[in-house]
C-alpha cells in the first residue's frame, strides 16, 4: 500500500500586539478582503523557518519565537493534498510595510469579523486566537470541518 502523496506546504502567522493583529488585504484572483499574511514553504526549508521569512517578506516584520497553532487543509482536485500551518506570535521587530501580496496594517481583533474576510478567516481565529481546536479540513463533501482536541 503507498503511503506517499503530493503535499503542498504553506503557512500563515498571527502577528498580535495586545488587542491588535496584523492583517493584509488581498485584491485579485478572487480573493478580495483580509486575511492573515502567509505564503508557501520552499523546497528543503523547515516549516518555521519558511513562516519567519514570509513574514518578513510580506510585513516587513521580523517575528520570533512562532508558535505552532494548528492546520487547516484540504484536497485539490488533482489528488494534491494543501496544507497551511498556521503559527501566531507576538514577538517582532522592525518597520512595518506591504508587500506585493497586499496593503498590510494593524486592526483591533474584535474588528476583523466586522470587516471584508476571507477564507475561513472566522475559523482561523478560532485556532490561532482562541484555541477552540486544532485542525480545520474540508472534507470531500465541500463541507469544512473543524477537528477538536
Amino acid at each position: 500500500m503507498e503511503r506517499r502523496e503530493q503535499v503542498i506546504l504553506t503557512n500563515m502567522c498571527m502577528i498580535y500586539d495586545g488587542t491588535k493583529v496584523l492583517v493584509e488585504e488581498k485584491v485579485g484572483k478572487g480573493a478580495d478582503g483580509i486575511i492573515f499574511p502567509g505564503g508557501h514553504v520552499e523546497e528543503n526549508e523547515a516549516i518555521v523557518d519558511s513562516v519567519i521569512r514570509e513574514m518578513k517578506e510580506e510585513t516587513g516584520l521580523t517575528i520570533e519565537k512562532p508558535k505552532l497553532c494548528g492546520v487547516k487543509e484540504w484536497l485539490n482536485e488533482d489528488g494534491s493534498r494543501y496544507v497551511v500551518f498556521l503559527f501566531k506570535t507576538d514577538r517582532f521587530s522592525g518597520e512595518l510595510s506591504s508587500s506585493s501580496e497586499g496593503r498590510v496594517f494593524w486592526m483591533e481583533r474584535s474588528e476583523v469579523l466586522k470587516a471584508n474576510w476571507i477564507w475561513q478567516m472566522d475559523e482561523l481565529l478560532k485556532i490561532m486566537a482562541d484555541g477552540e481546536y486544532t485542525e480545520l479540513y474540508l472534507d470531500h463533501e465541500k463541507n469544512w470541518t473543524a477537528v477538536l482536541k
